[in-house]
């Protein structure tokens, strides 16, 4: 798993077009302000190492969190930070499990559609944690 995080001041998505053809159709345009915002590529190694994972990642995002003084987050799949790929149903569950684990943990958590393409604009601060990225 690569995990790109971000301190920022904004993040602005709009879905444009689906990529997963049996995926319930989503028009979904959204603004989130002081934010840390976190690309995810699930990769297909993570799959036989799962609960490792899940584990690593959620105490890499708050340790980040805390790093950032934020108390919310959005997640955000980005299968590009690797030329390795899990299967999409995967790395939905991975997502899913993830939002769900932040959030019992008090997090305010904002999941952007998984399995489309969105449009985004995000506002990065210039502090040196503002740009994290950790390989899992």
């Amino acid at each position: 798993m690569k995990l790109l995080m971000f301190d920022a001041g904004y993040f602005w998505f709009n879905t444009y077009s689906k990529t997963i053809e049996n995926l319930e159709d989503i028009e979904r345009k959204e603004k989130i302000e002081n934010t840390a915002v976190v690309f995810i590529h699930v990769e297909s190694e993570d799959e036989i190492r799962k609960s490792n994972v899940i584990k690593s990642a959620i105490g890499n995002l708050k340790w980040y969190l805390n790093k950032v003084n934020k108390d919310k987050i959005v997640l955000h799949s980005f299968a590009h930070l690797s030329s390795s790929k899990s299967s999409p149903e995967f790395a939905m569950e991975i997502l899913s499990l993830i939002d769900e684990k932040l959030k019992s943990k008090g997090i305010n958590v904002y999941t952007t559609p998984f399995g489309y393409f969105s449009e985004f604009s995000i506002h990065v601060r210039g502090e040196s944690l503002a740009k994290v990225f950790k390989e899992i």
